[in-house]
């Protein structure tokens, strides 16, 4: 069964979590914890490969590499890979498309705001016009080699339209072609109700993301709701983040690492990367 497939059936048996990873390493540790599912992040990819924010400074090229990465480290568990508002207009699409699927991603999720794009929580966002978001995800559709690998449509027009106009569009890009519809940063339960009623057996996205615009719902709640792909796509990330400052101040300040710093072992981390393994076939 195809990486597609697999996220597809998975998806038709229930809510499904998918973590949030920005490198191999993380997308390995996720799947080791037991995801069914990994979400490749790009606000984490943003940080993790250049230490700037997610207002699309990382070139397709660079993400491609990454679907790749992290689809190894993660497989036999699907990946999710965002792929931004596609880094262009149908042309980059198709061909960013055609890219992750042959670097072994489930799915694409593609969204429909401008050049440069900002992170979906973020103020400030633009918005292309519906049309252009529409032809966008056909093109995705028809780009790719098989129909089961997942075409995830994503609008951010909420944060600059309005609720109303981002389920038009949605409706839209279900028209149009997507597999699964991501209406990003509802403001409140009663709008991420009104998502779900709109959106009654589409399998809907919802994005949990720590001090975001979207009240973080148990996933629970969120499946009853009528939500199958549950997000968490930066915990790791800034968990990792909030260690790492401990670790190098506590280094530069006493000379050597704080104890009371949670961590692996030498001999657990080799265990996490198959040191073993490689090993034995050489």
């Amino acid at each position: 069964m195809s990486a597609g497939a697999k996220l597809k059936a998975r998806l038709a048996a229930g809510p499904l979590i998918a973590p949030g990873a920005y490198d191999a390493l993380t997308a390995r540790i996720a799947a080791r914890a037991g995801a069914e599912a990994v979400y490749m992040t790009g606000f984490g990819v943003a940080g993790s490969l250049l230490g700037v924010p997610d207002i699309g400074i990382v070139s397709a090229t660079e993400m491609i590499d990454r679907a790749r990465a992290l689809s190894a480290a993660a497989a036999p568990v699907p990946l999710i890979a965002d792929g931004d508002n596609g880094h262009g207009g149908t042309a980059n699409v198709e061909r960013l498309v055609r890219a992750y699927e042959q670097a072994g991603a489930a799915a694409i999720q593609l969204e429909d705001q401008v050049l440069p794009k900002r992170c979906g929580h973020m103020d400030g966002k633009e918005v292309v016009a519906l049309e252009e978001g529409a032809k966008k995800i056909r093109a995705a559709a028809a780009a790719r080699t098989s129909s089961e690998f997942q075409i995830i449509a994503r609008t951010d027009a909420r944060s600059v339209l309005g609720l109303d106009e981002a389920l038009r569009r949605a409706d839209a890009y279900l028209n149009a072609g997507a597999d699964i519809l991501f209406v990003e940063a509802p403001q409140s339960e009663t709008e991420l109700r009104a998502i779900a009623d709109r959106f009654k057996g589409v399998p809907l996205v919802a994005n949990m993301v720590e001090d975001g615009k979207t009240p973080m719902l148990p996933v629970e709640a969120l499946g009853a709701l009528g939500y199958r792909l549950i997000l968490f796509p930066i915990s790791s990330l800034l968990a990792a983040a909030r260690t790492a400052e401990r670790v190098y101040a506590g280094l530069l300040k006493s000379g050597k690492p704080d104890p009371g710093v949670d961590r692996v072992t030498f001999q657990a981390y080799n265990e996490i990367v198959g040191l073993r393994a490689y090993l034995d076939r050489d």
